[in-house]
Order: C-alpha cells, then structure tokens, then sequence
C-alpha cells in the first residue's frame, strides 16, 4: 500500500522555527491556524455505535424491503461516500486485471455475500442475537488462520480462547434447552455470515498484501464490485416495491451511508493511527451497543442467557486473538 503524501504545501524536510531572537519582526503573513483532528478514542467511539447500530438498521429496513434490496441500498450509498473521499483526495482506483480479479471475489466474500446473510437472518431473529453472531468472528477467524497461514501458532491460551468462545455460542443458543424458541435457520445464516469475514481476510491478506494502491482506493474497488454482483442478482429475485415507506428507506440510507463508507474511513483511519490491536477492539463493544439498541429501541426480548453468553464469547475471542509476548532476555550475572 501506499503511503500518504505530506499535506500540500508543507515540504518534505523539517523548517527550524525562528526564534525571536532571529526574527525580530512578526511575518508579513500570518501562518493559517492548524485544523485540529477529532481525537482517535472519540472516533473509536462513533465507529463502535455506528456498527453497534447496524444491526436495528437492518432490522428496520427488512420491514419493507426484501432482504437483497436492502444489501443492495446499502452498497450503492456505502460506495458513493467512498467515491467522494476518493475525488476529494484526488486519488485513484487500482489498475490491473490481477488486481480486479482479487477484488471481485474480496467483494462477494466480505460485503456481498455476509451482508445478505445478515439481511436474510435478521427476518426471522433479533438485531440483538444477529449482532452476538458478528462478534464470533474472531472465533472463526483465529480456528481457520491456524490452519491456512502458516504464521499463527496454536498456543494454550488461543485455543482455550476458542473452546470458551463457542461454549458462548452454545450458552446464547441456550442448547440445555434444546434451541427451544430459537430460529435455527436464522441463527445459521448470521452464523454464516460472520464466518465469511474471515474468509475473506484471509483471502484479502494472500492476494491483495502488495497492491500499489491506498486502502480508501482499494476499498471503493471492492464495494463497487459488490454494488455491481447485488445488482445483477436482486433483480432476478425481487420485484420493485410498491411504497417506498420514509422510516425503513432512511434506515438503508444510513446503513449504507454510515454504517458501511463512513464506517470504513473511520476504521482505516484508526488502524492507521493507533495500529489494528487497538482498531480492532471495537469489535468487543458492536454486541454491547447492538444488543442495547435492540432491546430500548425496538422492544426486543432478552433472556438471561443472551448477555451471560456474549460476555462468554468476548472473553474467549479475546484470548484467541491475544499472541505469547516474547521471553526477555536473561539479564547478565555479574
């Protein structure tokens, strides 16, 4: 990837200040005054409820779309914001078949296919249980990057990590029931979905690693391609809708507005500044915020069981994610 130019107009080495002592006299034209960033714990923040949110978006939205329109909504206006930070940057999409050909099946395992899944499950289960689903993919993530990428080892405490995440699974599922009341069919498909995410890394990290472009023109590339795939697929699967209801057509705005372009800025922008261990910890506060959001907002029932197995399954992936700091060296005996 490329890295990020110096700001116009700022050249490349340091310029010593003046001091008052060599420069008697204020400067003829006065410096502009520096724009101040918003702090990265704020964005870190908003990117948490944008995401925790998502999940009562698509809810709402599948109350008057079918499941594939509203995947399909929420990539045209994902890809528009994308494509506006990409004009206003003054950036590029990628060049090359090769890189297009990577990006065509990135975009069918990472935003085509799990944000149906997710559309689809969520007509018959909860925001709050679609969101606890999202939060297994660590899970899968570190049980499959054990087996494709030949970097990650198997410790003791990953793997114990992973046992404990899944009997979370097991205690959201409530399986001493027998899955009693519970959508199997439903709870599968965001299951599913969460599972292609890392699918889709781990084909992402092998193919695209050494690509000659920025993560936002990479990004556009993707979701444009899915935009097209959901475009000529929902088509042959749904009818024009009849109405066009304000409250569920706002919820596809902002899904795709917020929760999928502005989103991603938010989060490159943060692995950029403070790495992926910190980004990547707001995947322990989507479950939170969603299941919240779920239960105030959309009057969603929660059992005991549904909170107790998401913290289960924060714990456990994080210690599946978490890696053996290295030995210290052993001091020298005097």
């Amino acid at each position: 990837m490329t890295t990020a130019p110096p700001a116009p107009g700022v050249p490349a080495a340091r310029i010593p200040e003046l001091t008052p002592a060599a420069s008697p006299t204020p400067p003829t034209t006065p410096a502009p005054p520096r724009v101040r960033r918003v702090g990265w714990r704020v964005r870190f923040a908003v990117l948490s409820l944008i995401w925790g949110f998502s999940f009562l978006l698509i809810k709402v939205g599948t109350e008057a779309y079918a499941p594939l329109q509203v995947t399909l909504g929420r990539l045209v206006f994902g890809t528009l914001l994308l494509a506006g930070a990409l004009a206003v940057r003054r950036d590029r999409l990628p060049r090359g078949a090769r890189v297009w050909g990577h990006l065509t099946v990135a975009a069918f395992l990472l935003n085509a296919v799990p944000f149906t899944l997710f559309a689809y499950a969520e007509l018959t289960i909860p925001s709050t249980l679609a969101g606890i689903c999202n939060a297994t993919s660590p899970l899968w993530g570190m049980a499959l990057s054990l087996v494709a990428l030949s970097e990650d080892r198997p410790t003791r405490r990953r793997v114990a990590g992973l046992g404990l995440g899944f009997l979370g699974v097991l205690t959201v599922l409530g399986v001493w029931e027998g899955f009693s009341g519970l959508d199997v069919r439903g709870t599968a498909l965001a299951l599913l979905a969460s599972l292609c995410y890392p699918v889709g890394w781990i084909y992402v990290r092998r193919t695209l690693a050494g690509v000659d472009a920025s993560h936002l023109s990479v990004m556009t590339g993707q979701l444009l391609l899915a935009t097209v795939q959901l475009a000529l697929v929902t088509p042959l699967f749904t009818s024009v809708p009849s109405a066009f209801p304000l409250g569920p057509l706002l919820a596809v705005v902002a899904l795709g507005a917020l929760g999928t372009g502005l989103a991603l800025l938010l989060q490159y922008g943060l692995v950029a500044e403070v790495g992926p261990t910190i980004a990547q910890m707001v995947t322990y506060l989507i479950p939170v915020i969603a299941t919240a959001a779920g239960v105030a907002l959309l009057g969603e029932p929660l059992a005991w069981s549904t909170p107790v197995g998401a913290v289960v399954v924060l714990v456990g992936a994080a210690l599946a994610q978490s890696r053996a700091r290295p030995a210290r060296a052993p001091e020298p005996q005097s």
